[in-house]
């Protein structure tokens, strides 16, 4: 009895360690689709081998060959490195720079697209220069395409003479190719840190995508406001001087997010919500990060911004039409 459970427990490690294997192997694609599967299928006939020998009274040759195997994709594994030269999607071409002289601070490669349909666009990336002393809004963006429990999160700055620049913590995609939460744990994509205008980071989404968005206005004093900008603008630095894995649970679109905002507020509680992105706006609101005097329904009721992105359209005062009526933005979107 003893024995048969050593073996069963041995054929699950052995099939769960190579179902891994053969992921590992499947996401690489920079190889090609037949000699993935040409590898995939021998390291599963391996397997088939290995398990007959197992359960024949061999476990010590089995633990040896699958050990020297394992032992080799690790090293090929450890190979992989992320790069900041490939071939990539017109919007991920770039990774947004920035820097600061006083209160002057300089955007490179600040997206600014003009989209009609995700394959019909306009390419601008400009750079664009910013009064930090003129700061006064940090706005979160969230964007749904389906599930409720997951959402874009985008942040928005605004300042006083009018100009807003989102910052978004994207999956750096090559050109053809598609997001995937499994090739995510598999090293598949770089990460990437991109400043846009809100008619392109916004729009798209709504307009284009046919996602859905909401915003709420952020309870943060001008001074750590500018702290969170600045750590988007150093974070986006690093990024472009040393590129990284994107990984599906860290680091992710939120948890980069999340680092960079703890660093200003250290007292931030780890929160499954900061994984289950679509419940981020309950996380901020128990953390009483939200505009005060609205329960959280109402906030995500009336800073649903999708209708008035599509009616806003490429209207130069886009980002004032889509807060009209959002808590925080009542008064301000108005005049």
């Amino acid at each position: 009895m003893l024995r048969t459970l050593l073996l069963l427990l041995l054929s699950t490690v052995l099939l769960t360690s190579s179902v891994w294997a053969m992921l590992a192997l499947y996401f690489q694609q920079a190889w090609g689709t037949l000699p993935r599967l040409l590898l995939m299928a021998g390291w599963c006939l391996a397997m088939m081998v290995l398990v007959a020998l197992l359960w024949n009274g061999r476990p010590w040759l089995v633990l040896l060959v699958y050990g020297l195997m394992f032992a080799a994709l690790l090293a090929w594994w450890h190979t992989l490195k992320p790069s900041g030269e490939r071939d990539w999607a017109d919007d991920l071409a770039h990774i947004t720079t920035g820097e600061v002289q006083g209160d002057r601070l300089t955007l490179h490669n600040v997206r600014n697209f003009d989209w009609r349909t995700p394959q019909d666009y306009d390419i601008r990336w400009e750079s664009r220069e910013y009064d930090l002393s003129r700061l006064h809004s940090v706005d979160m963006i969230t964007s749904y395409w389906g599930r409720r429990a997951i959402a874009h999160v985008l942040v928005s700055f605004g300042f006083d003479d009018g100009q807003f620049v989102v910052f978004s913590v994207e999956i750096r995609r090559e050109r053809g190719e598609e997001f995937s939460e499994i090739g995510g744990f598999f090293k598949q994509f770089e990460l990437s840190i991109i400043a846009t205008d809100e008619r392109d980071a916004v729009r798209v989404r709504t307009n284009v995508r046919d996602e859905d968005a909401y915003l709420y206005r952020i309870g943060l004093n001008p001074r750590d406001g500018r702290a969170l900008l600045l750590s988007f603008v150093d974070e986006a630095n690093r990024l472009a001087a040393e590129p990284r894995f994107y990984h599906t649970i860290s680091p992710n679109c939120t948890t980069l997010v999340f680092g960079m905002a703890r660093k200003i507020l250290p007292h931030l509680p780890r929160d499954y919500r900061l994984l289950l992105t679509g419940y981020l706006p309950e996380y901020i609101k128990q953390l009483d990060g939200l505009e005060k005097g609205y329960n959280l329904e109402e906030l995500r009721q009336r800073g649903r911004i999708t209708e008035r992105a599509i009616q806003a359209g490429s209207d130069p005062d886009f980002s004032r039409l889509i807060r009209r009526g959002v808590p925080g933005w009542d008064q301000a979107s108005d005049e």
